[in-house]
């Protein structure tokens, strides 16, 4: 991973871009957002970066990192229990699938509440780090 694309781990929103339209179909996002598959490794790289909170609430096979956490669902073995457009979705707005998730929207912008203004009318993550994260969920296939 280049400088840069630590530099916009970091930063813990997105660049600003418009977000990229989508269709969801009953409990899934089946289209890539990007048109092309994510980056494993970055995948990766997000999941396990403490500033991008996954693991605040969730743990798996991090062996590295020491406190994981145990509000949601372990990562383990995510890639047999959902699909891709079904990773997606949950990672895209998982309020969709249950209005009551603490699961942040990571790439909903609309109808969220308490927005501090520097994140206001910008996703959390970009649609190519929604992408690499799917990829990597998708990896985790053991139980």
């Amino acid at each position: 991973m280049g400088v840069g694309a630590v530099t916009f781990l970091l930063a813990g929103t997105a660049m600003s871009e418009a977000l990229r339209p989508y269709d969801v179909i009953d409990d899934a996002i089946p289209a890539s957002l990007t048109g092309r598959s994510g980056d494993v490794a970055r995948g990766r790289a997000i999941v396990v970066a403490r500033q991008n909170t996954c693991l605040l609430c969730h743990s798996g096979p991090f062996a590295e990192q020491k406190f994981q956490g145990n509000l949601a669902p372990d990562l383990t073995g995510t890639g047999m229990r959902w699909s891709q457009g079904q990773l997606r979705l949950r990672l895209v707005d998982a309020s969709r699938l249950n209005t009551a998730t603490i699961m942040p929207s990571y790439y909903r912008t609309e109808g969220l509440e308490r927005v501090g203004a520097n994140w206001r009318d910008k996703p959390i993550l970009s649609a190519e780090q929604i992408e690499d994260v799917v990829a990597y969920l998708e990896t985790l296939k053991d139980p």
